[in-house]
Parts: C-alpha cells; structure tokens; sequence
C-alpha cells in the first residue's frame, strides 16, 4: 500500500511539473499555443513540422520563457532537495538552509557589491561583468557556512546544536552588517538591493542557466546519495554509526552540497524563502519521512513549484512583476505556522 502511495505521488508530481512547465511557456503577454509550442520545438530539433507561429512568438519562446522555466526548475529542485536534507540531518522539520548562514551570508555580500560597486569593486566590476554580484553572493554563502561549520566542530564532531546556535547567531550579525550597508546605500542601490533581496528568475537567460546548471547537478545529484545515511540518523548518531554510517564525513558533505547548491541559486536568482522549508514538509506530512522517496520527490515537487508560482508572479500584476519571493511567502508563512502549531500540540501529547 506504501509504495503504491508512492508510486501514485511520484506521477502526480511528475504531471504537476510538466504541467507547469507547459503553463509557464505558454502564458504571458504573448500567448503561444501548445501547438504552435510543439511546432517551435519540432522545428528547432530538425524535423518538418508545420509553422504554425510566428517569428515573434519562436523568439519570445526560445530566447525568454525556455531559459526561464529551465532555472525555475533548477532553482526549485535545489532548494527543495536541500531543505529537505537539511531538515533530516537537523531532524528537525523547521530546519532549512538559510539557518546554517547560506542566504545571509550570500545576501551580505551581494549588498556589498552593489554598495560599494563604484568605490571599491570597480576593477572587479571590469573583469567579471555580469558575473559579479553572482560570484560574490556564492562566495558569501561558502565562507559563511564554512565559518559556522568550523566553529561547530568539537573534538573532530560536529555538535549539531552547536551548529544551530551559532548559526542563529551568525546570521544576527551578518543581517546587521547588511541592515548597515542598506542604510548608507543611495536610492538607486535600495532599489536593487530590495528587488534582488525578493528574489526573482526575471534575469533569466541561457548564459544564467548554464552557468548554474552544474552547481545544482552537483548539489542535486550528491544529496541524493545520502538518502539512505540520513534515514539511519533519524534513529539517532549512536544508532547510525552502528549501522556502519560515517556520520561525521555525512554532516560534513550534506553541507557543504547544500551550501554549494542553495549558494549558487540565491547568487542568480536572490532570496527566495519558504521552498526549501515548507515543500519537504508537505510531502512528508501526506506520504512519508523515508528519505529515499522525500529527496528526491521534494525535488521534483519544488521544481513544479517554483515554476508556477513564477508564472503567478509575472502575470498576476502585468505588465509589472512581482516578486517571486513574496508570492513563496504568501503561501509558505501559512504552513510554517502550522508546523509550528502541530509541533506544540505533540510535545503536548507526550
């Protein structure tokens, strides 16, 4: 019965994806029918397929909403696959990444170089171009999380409380080093600061999406192996490393792929919230904790997602777009309090 529930989640989800993705290439201020889709992409395979669409719809497609849907899903299932292993190797379900400093430290310095663009990164401005602020927010999130990371181990351990608490307090100082830069920002800076801090795939291109593409293969791909060590942790350390799970060498890789993947995301697409925590709890609040079905449904789960609610954003306030990031915690506050609200009544129940 299990895995039949399994089986039956696995292709609703599938569909959802591919449903999404299709909404997403079809709809917006130019509308391309799904025929006139599968012409444009018969056509660009080399098969004979009748034309018909227009140029200007073939453009809009294969230069604007392709590129966009590939990083709404790449985006979606790395933060939903690094939610999801973060969160079991917490075993907590109110863990997610941005607790062990990858988006405030990704954050801090995307805001440093858009503050300090013109006084300080100039040269580097010269260099790396468009590439600049991404590379700065990835590294961010590297040394943050390296820096938490460090100072949790204990002994050649890592104390995962520790590594929560000093988390909580690494992110305070590095949102305060933020809150300063916003503050000396000029008008201009505060706009971009606010639009990239919101998140959104308005940036999207093919450059973007080969850029990021092997840092989520490499997080995606890499936290999928571990399915079968976190399972065991969820019993317990003492009862995992019985189980012949190196524990140490898991804590360690499940965060640094985490930190690689939701690094180089935030570091395109800037901040956005709720994916990485509220998807993974969905799925194993109506299905299953077993991580060999939750890493990867999450992943395929936060991909169809992310898809949609960005086809919401960019068409719910046309011509203007909102926010994809607003639009994850419109729908993500609501389930969070209730994990919150379902957690108390358990400890309750104990």
């Amino acid at each position: 019965m299990n895995y039949t529930r399994r089986k039956i989640t696995y292709m609703l989800l599938v569909v959802l994806l591919i449903a999404s993705c299709l909404f997403s290439m079809s709809i917006g201020a130019l509308n391309i029918p799904i025929k006139a889709l599968l012409s444009i992409f018969g056509n660009a395979l080399g098969f004979d397929f009748n034309s018909d669409y227009s140029i200007q719809q073939q453009a809009v497609l294969l230069n604007i909403r392709l590129p966009r849907m590939v990083l709404g899903v790449l985006v979606g299932a790395t933060l939903s696959i690094s939610g999801a292993s973060i969160q079991g190797l917490f075993r907590n379900p109110l863990a997610e990444p941005g607790i062990i400093g990858i988006s405030s430290g990704a954050t801090l310095f995307a805001v440093l170089v858009i503050v300090l663009e013109g006084s300080v990164f100039g040269t580097l401005v010269q260099y790396l171009g468009y590439y600049t602020l991404a590379l700065a927010a990835f590294v961010g999130a590297l040394i943050t999380t390296f820096v938490i990371y460090r100072f949790s181990v204990r002994q050649g351990r890592t104390d995962v409380t520790s590594l929560l608490l000093i988390g909580i307090a690494i992110n305070a100082l590095v949102m305060s080093f933020t809150g300063l830069l916003t503050y000396i920002a000029s008008d201009e800076q505060l706009r971009n600061i606010t639009f990239w801090s919101l998140g959104s795939l308005g940036g999207a291109s093919w450059q973007t999406v080969s850029t990021l593409f092997p840092f989520s293969v490499i997080s995606v791909g890499g936290l999928l192996f571990f399915s079968k060590s976190l399972n065991a942790m969820a019993l317990g350390e003492a009862q995992a490393e019985h189980l012949g799970i190196s524990v140490q060498q898991t804590k360690k890789y499940i965060i640094i792929l985490a930190a690689i993947g939701v690094g180089a995301t935030v570091a395109f697409t800037g901040l956005i919230g709720f994916i990485g925590l509220v998807i993974p709890h969905i799925l194993r609040m109506s299905v299953t904790g077993d991580h060999k079905f939750l890493l990867p449904a999450s992943a395929i789960f936060g991909a169809g997602i992310l898809v949609l609610s960005d086809l919401i954003a960019r068409t719910i306030a046309s011509p203007t777009e909102l926010p994809i990031g607003i639009l994850t915690a419109l729908f993500g506050v609501p389930i969070f309090l209730y994990i919150i609200l379902k957690d108390r009544k358990s400890r309750k129940g104990l």
